[in-house]
Parts: C-alpha cells; structure tokens; sequence
C-alpha cells in the first residue's frame, strides 16, 4: 500500500495511469501525451512497475505499458476501510470541534485573571451498580486511575482520601507532557456524598485555577445509581484558558469512561 500510495503521489505518474488505464501504449507515445522526454516517462513508468501498477512487454523495439487494475482494486478497498474507520469515530471529531470552539470562545473571553470565577459545571450519569460500588471506584486508587482520565492518557498518580482533609492527588502524561493536580477532601459520608478541591497546577507548580466538586450518589430504582456531579471554579488565571474551556468536554468524556469501565468490570465479569 505504501508503494502504491507513493507512486500515485506523483501528478505525471497518475496521468500515466489514467492514459494507461484507457488502453496498453508505448512509451514513445506515452512521452508525446505527456510531453516529456523518453527516459524522463521511462523512469516514472519504472516507479509505476515496482509498485506493481503497471507492466511492460517489449514488443520487437517498442516498449508497451498495460495498466494493472488489482493493485489499484485492493489499494481503493484499503480507502474504504479507512474512511469506515473515521466515519464510525465521528463522535471523537466531534468532541474535537466542541474543544476547538470552547478554546476560541474562553481565549476572547479571557482578557484577566479571575476571568471565569464562579463558572459552574453540572453532570449526571445513571449506573448499573449501586452506590457501594460507585464509591469505590471515586475512593479506591487503583479503581479510581482506571477511569478518572481519557483512555488517550497515563495516570502516574491518583490518590482520593475519601476523609475530612484527605489528600486528592491526580497526575498523568501523555505524549505532550506531564500534568498534575492536587487538592483537599472537605466532606466526605461514605457511598452518598463527596466534596473536594482541586487545584489544577502549571509548569511552575502554580496554580492555573481550582475546581470545587460536589458528588452525590444516590441508589436508584432499578438497583444501580444515581450520580450527580456539581463543579465550580475559582482562582482562574488567563493561561488555564485551554484547561478550563475543556472542562465540559473533558468531564463528560470522563464519566462516559467510568461508565464503561464499571459496566465492563462489574456487570460482564
């Protein structure tokens, strides 16, 4: 596929194939349609070859070039599939497009520091567990580093006291950087309510702004649970503009990853 995709990257080298495609021809005559030179249109024709586009029979002292259609049949079919591929994740381009928006929005809105204080986010998910088992995944660190960011990232560190001034660590990477943030438990009533801060950290250690989270689980009728999850922010400085413009997407992305862990893990097992 990689020597077809780089033979046909070529413009004269399509041309070839599409004067090709309509009948076997000679170099001589493929030189005149094209206007080069014979070995200048010998030497693409030898690229076509090795990609297996094209093959020649010498006839006597011509040279005929035929056009060979099964590469180029397999080459569109690995098109297909590619384009299937991306039309089957449109929702990961879509997500793409509303960060995008957020970035372009928050940058104009973004002329100082405190710039978004008091914003508030709000989310809900219905799970197929209750309460006790949604709770350990906010409260168990090797539960909680298994969904608390997007699958595309590497948590190095995740830490939830689930206790009046327990710690809140989160820390991950991807192949951009590292990223870290940290916090305090301020109430925590096991398997019902959980409030904590969250102070997502620069470069420097500085803090870029904080979150306050409010999660509340409650058990549904169904036997699963209720969750409902209430952020605001403080402390907002003009470069968390990216930060904060993902809040909503990125939240969102991340009880959707939650759901799907738990499901998996707790529901298929």
């Amino acid at each position: 596929m990689d020597g077809i995709a780089a033979a046909l990257a070529d413009t004269t080298r399509w041309q070839l194939v599409e004067l090709l495609a309509e009948r076997p021809r000679s170099v001589g005559e493929l030189a005149e349609l094209t206007g080069l030179r014979q070995p200048q249109t010998t030497k693409h024709l030898q690229t076509l070859a090795r990609a297996g586009l094209v093959t020649m029979a010498p006839l006597g002292q011509r040279r005929v070039y035929a056009a060979e259609a099964a590469p180029l049949r397999e080459f569109a079919e690995q098109l297909q599939k590619l384009a299937a591929t991306i039309e089957a994740h449109t929702g990961e381009r879509d997500v793409l497009d509303r960060y995008r928006a957020a970035i372009e929005a928050d940058t104009a809105a973004a002329d100082r520091d405190r710039w978004a204080d008091g914003r508030a986010f709000s989310f809900e998910r219905v799970l197929p567990v209750p309460p006790e088992t949604v709770w350990r995944y906010w409260t168990d660190a090797g539960l909680l580093a298994s969904w608390w960011v997007p699958p595309s990232l590497t948590v190095t560190e995740c830490v939830l006291e689930p206790k009046p001034g327990g710690r809140v660590v989160l820390a991950y990477r991807d192949a951009e950087g590292t990223y870290r943030s940290e916090g305090q438990v301020r109430t925590a009533r096991e398997t019902e309510r959980l409030v904590f801060d969250l102070s997502v950290l620069d470069a420097a250690g500085a803090v870029a702004f904080t979150g306050h989270y409010d999660l509340a689980l409650a058990a549904s009728a169904n036997g699963g649970t209720q969750l409902r999850l209430g952020l605001g922010i403080s402390a907002t400085t003009v470069e968390a503009v990216s930060a904060i413009a993902g809040i909503e997407t990125g939240w969102g992305q991340v009880l959707d990853h939650l759901t799907e862990v738990i499901t998996r893990k707790e529901t298929q097992s």
